[in-house]
């Protein structure tokens, strides 16, 4: 069983359309959405839902303010100033450390989950969907693509899968090593542009530090050919592959999105599948070349 996690170093450069061409493109395959912060391959796939579960990333204090004798105590172990003259704790300041529960005299203070999201299991045209929400101004959602890779590993274990596809988050922040750390074969999809180039630079090393293997895609290639070609050389330097270039096909990409399919389910013969296509295959390649396999 092989783990495939596709990220990019910033927001839109074609990440989750790619993501959802290869899910098409590949067989016996589970799939998991880890972009938690803004999910939206659901909105292709169309899933039945069967299970949802809530999700708590940790915990937040709430004062009783029929036990609360005001001593003052809790507002002096609070670190972050959450706690306010009248004793309310504010929900957004609030870190979970639970300071104030463990010395409250009068155990005044009760410390609960504060449910923070919904994980989801679901079957899809293309195979088992794992995918969560996270809701606005949730936090931990390095937790929560944690879950969502767990609940996906289990599945492929159970159903002896060949592969994990995962859909993981933009950046290289915490969301970005929760998707990542352990997987077999990481893809970054990237465009030829200053930020691009710029926020590759730091995925790599990222992939680097957690020596991961993976390979480079370059999105909206004929924007800048020239700057896309300086990328190929980037990765062949940096160590990981390179896999290939996608154009700027705006009519069928645009096209899919509006009809809620694939790129390939939408315009198969335009150039942006021909691409996708000729990457999955190097892609595939990668991964035999690629001796670690994950053990079950």
């Amino acid at each position: 069983m092989k783990e495939i996690v596709v990220i990019s170093g910033k927001g839109g450069t074609g990440k989750t359309t790619f993501v959802l061409g290869l899910a098409q493109l590949m067989s016996h395959t589970v799939l998991a959405d880890c972009d938690v912060d803004a999910a939206d391959m659901h909105l292709v796939l169309q899933p039945d839902i069967r299970l949802e579960t809530p999700f708590s990333g940790g915990k937040v204090a709430e004062i009783d303010k029929q036990r609360c004798t005001a001593c003052g105590i809790c507002r002096d172990v609070c670190v972050y100033d959450a706690i306010t003259p009248t004793f309310f704790v504010d929900p957004l300041g609030c870190e979970g450390c639970g300071a104030c529960h463990v010395f409250c005299p009068e155990d005044a203070i009760r410390f609960e989950p504060d449910f923070s999201g919904t994980v989801f299991h679901s079957e899809s045209r293309f195979g088992p969907f794992y995918h969560a929400r996270l809701q606005p101004g949730g936090e931990n959602s390095g937790k929560l693509v944690t879950r969502v890779r767990n609940d996906a590993r289990d599945r492929a274990v159970k159903d002896n899968a060949a592969f994990i596809l995962v859909d993981g988050s933009p950046g290289v922040g915490c969301p970005v090593v929760a998707s990542i750390t352990g997987s077999d074969y990481v893809v970054v999809v990237t465009e030829p542009t200053v930020s691009g180039v710029h926020d590759l630079e730091r995925v790599l090393s990222l992939m680097g530090h957690f020596q991961l293997a993976g390979g480079v895609v370059v999105n909206k290639f004929d924007l800048h050919p020239e700057m896309g070609h300086n990328i190929a050389d980037l990765a062949r330097r940096r160590g990981v592959d390179f896999l290939g270039n996608m154009p700027y096909d705006v009519d069928a990409v645009i096209g899919s999105m509006n009809a809620a399919s694939t790129v390939l389910e939408h315009s198969p013969d335009a150039p942006f599948s021909q691409a996708l296509r000729e990457i999955h295959g190097r892609t595939m390649q990668a991964l035999k070349s690629n001796s670690t396999t994950r053990r079950t």
